[in-house]
């Protein structure tokens, strides 16, 4: 990559109750970006909704659509009229009873430059998404754009350091994440603090391990269980930018939406790479044990 510095931006939005009102915030948040000269910007998970995974009921794959659709032609519309790369995040229909948590990119085109599907999928009280989505099948392959190789990962991909660490092993220059986390409000505050830490902390790992640059874009906002089964989620927001050895480059508030534009030094990762080789010194070797469930 030759290019030094590119201005980026994470939108951190709430559900405004239907997808054309979260459409029209989105494209909101794309103009007042492409305004301040952002050049690449990074949508929450699953932006056009609320997060329907709170509980198990069919009717909720009446969101899904197909790519290309409805949602991925409006925001491709937006990303040539703006010249900006977009990275979304789609309920995708891919065929009836086959559904995928899908990252869409756009590089300053209507045109589609990539998908990454979702590979890790949680089944926890209030994130039922094994009930809605298949694992991903494209694999960890960075998107190549304009601004770079994207290393598109999505939300419960950003605890597994080896998601991260197969897109930098295939060339990604940077490391993304829509991501959808929220506390359960019962929880009292100690362990409210306990988990975003530790959701902050393990991705800037990932931005340290692998020395790129890390943008993970959250939803924020109180939504409540459809099912009235669960106490709903307060998404905590945080979104944030790292550089590649996991400094804050800028970081949102936990109750706000928010355009967080930020400033990345793409020539930093070759001078941290240098000082601190991981790459270079990873025994391969040693590793085939990863490929087991676990050493019985």
């Amino acid at each position: 990559m030759t290019r030094k510095t590119l201005k980026v931006a994470l939108l951190q939005e709430t559900d405004r109750g239907s997808r054309d009102a979260n459409l029209d915030a989105i494209e909101a948040g794309l103009r007042e970006a492409a305004a301040k000269g952002v050049e690449l910007v990074l949508l929450q998970e699953l932006h056009n909704g609320p997060y329907f995974c709170q509980h198990e009921s069919v009717d909720e794959f009446d969101l899904a659509e197909t790519i290309p659709g409805p949602s991925t032609e409006r925001i491709g519309r937006l990303a040539h009229e703006l010249k900006l790369v977009v990275v979304a995040s789609i309920f995708e229909k891919r065929a009836t009873g086959l559904y995928h948590n899908t990252a869409v990119v756009f590089d300053r085109s209507a045109v589609i430059a990539g998908k990454y599907r979702k590979m890790h999928i949680p089944d926890d009280p209030a994130f039922y998404e094994k009930f809605y989505f298949t694992p991903g099948d494209l694999g960890f392959d960075p998107i190549d754009t304009s601004v770079g190789r994207l290393g598109v990962l999505v939300c419960w991909d950003q605890w597994y350091p080896e998601a991260a660490r197969l897109m930098a092993l295939a060339g990604a220059e940077l490391l993304l994440y829509p991501t959808a986390i929220g506390w359960d409000p019962k929880d009292d505050q100690a362990e409210k603090d306990r988990q975003r830490e530790a959701w902050v902390t393990v991705q800037r790992g990932h931005a340290v391990a692998n020395g790129l640059p890390l943008l993970s874009c959250n939803r924020t906002g109180y939504e409540a269980d459809k099912a009235g089964v669960g106490h709903g989620i307060q998404f905590w927001g945080t979104s944030f930018v790292a550089g590649p050895q996991g400094e804050f480059l800028a970081q949102a508030g936990t109750g706000q939406r928010e355009l967080l534009v930020a400033e990345v030094d793409m020539a930093r990762s070759e001078h941290v790479r240098r000082i601190w080789p991981f790459l270079r010194d990873r025994r391969i070797d040693a590793y085939g044990d990863l490929l087991k469930r676990f050493r019985d």
